[in-house]
C-alpha cells in the first residue's frame, strides 16, 4: 500500500487555491471541486490565510473611467491566467504522483 497516504500541497498552491475563493468569487465547494481538493481542507487554508493577513489591495480609488476599466481588464486577465496556471500545475503535479 502507499506509505504516504496524505497528499502534500505547496504553500503556493494553497495560496492560489484560496485566491480563487477570496479574489475570484468561487464558492469553497466550486474551487475544491475544480482543483480536486477536499472542501474542508480548502476551508482550513482560507482561515489560515485570513489569520495571517491578506496582502493589502493596491489602489486608492480616484481613477478616471479609463483607468478603472484598464484596471478591471488587467484584473480579469490576471484572474484567468491564475486559474489556468493553477490547473496546469495541479495537472502536472498529479500526473507525476506515483499511483
Amino acid at each position: 500500500m502507499g506509505s504516504h497516504g496524505r497528499k502534500q500541497y505547496t504553500a503556493d498552491f494553497k495560496r492560489e487555491a484560496v485566491g480563487l475563493i477570496t479574489q475570484q468569487g468561487y464558492s469553497v465547494a466550486e474551487a475544491a471541486q475544480n482543483l480536486g481538493v477536499n472542501a474542508g481542507l480548502l476551508r482550513r487554508w482560507k482561515t489560515e490565510v485570513e489569520r495571517t493577513g491578506p496582502v493589502a489591495f493596491p489602489g486608492k480609488g480616484h481613477q478616471t473611467p479609463d483607468q478603472a476599466e484598464l484596471h478591471r481588464l488587467r484584473e480579469e486577465n490576471r484572474r484567468l491566467r491564475m486559474e489556468r496556471d493553477i490547473l496546469k500545475k495541479a495537472t502536472a503535479f498529479f500526473a507525476s504522483e506515483p499511483r
